[in-house]
């Protein structure tokens, strides 16, 4: 299975892979909440420990989930992209926003109401599960990402992230700046400079004014650590079926 997005249209709920896993049922019901919105760059759904309104199933945008340290300093726990939802997480468990959630690929998604979703997921027990098993493979997707923070070079994080984007910008080439890219390595700009620097001269990337082009996405594969097979296989493991 691929997360890599395919364009068939961006305000198509079924885009999204847990809407698209549904029973007919289960997806007539949880629709009749929704609402298609278009969320722009840099975008804040929540904030760390605010309260849950909405729920978000992305269709075309990514977004970033951040811990921020009481120095304000922010680092980057998971991305989403078409392979899950936004907030979920946090109304199973009743908690407030688990962190900073910012659009960091502009685009389209399914929003659906706090207490709209959580009464069909109530009733629903095959939704139930799913988000169930969605956290799962989110928690496995920060823990992979802690991991690798600690234990592997710059240049092989930057290249699982840059992978883990290009799945979901349904295109080669994708909006970046060195300033948000060190936000999400929790680096300094300098250090992110020296990484996609040596990504560029093996002729993996193109990077320039803030956009990132992909030009051999093999390559990029073999500087990036097993980190980036393991994830997505945790979400495979949720989605069987998806192609």
């Amino acid at each position: 299975m691929s997360i890599q997005a395919q364009k068939q249209g961006d305000s198509d709920p079924k885009q999204n892979l847990l809407l698209a896993s549904l029973a007919p049922a289960d997806y007539e019901v949880l629709m009749r909440g929704a609402k298609v919105v278009t969320l722009k760059f840099r975008k804040r759904l929540y904030r760390q420990e605010a309260p849950i309104d909405f729920v978000y199933f992305p269709i075309t945008c990514m977004v970033s989930l951040l811990v921020t340290t009481n120095s304000q300093i922010s680092m980057e726990m998971a991305t989403v992209g078409r392979e899950g939802v936004v907030g979920s997480s946090e109304l199973i468990q009743r908690q407030g926003a688990m962190g900073l959630s910012i659009i960091q690929l502009p685009g389209t998604a399914v929003r659906i109401d706090r207490d709209a979703f959580q009464k069909v997921m109530t009733s629903r027990p095959y939704l139930q599960d799913l988000m169930h098993r969605h956290l799962f493979a989110l928690m496995r997707q920060v823990l992979f990402g802690a991991a690798c923070n600690r234990m592997h070079t710059m240049e092989e994080r930057c290249a699982r992230w840059l992978l883990m984007t290009h799945d979901r910008a349904a295109q080669d080439v994708f909006p970046l700046t060195q300033e948000f890219l060190s936000h999400m390595l929790g680096v300094r700009r300098a250090t992110v400079n020296v990484a996609t620097g040596m990504l560029k001269k093996a002729g993996f990337i193109r990077y320039v004014r803030g956009r990132v082009t992909l030009i051999d996405r093999n390559g990029l594969e073999s500087a990036s650590c097993g980190c980036y097979q393991a994830t997505i296989q945790a979400y495979k493991s949720i989605l069987p079926g998806a192609a």
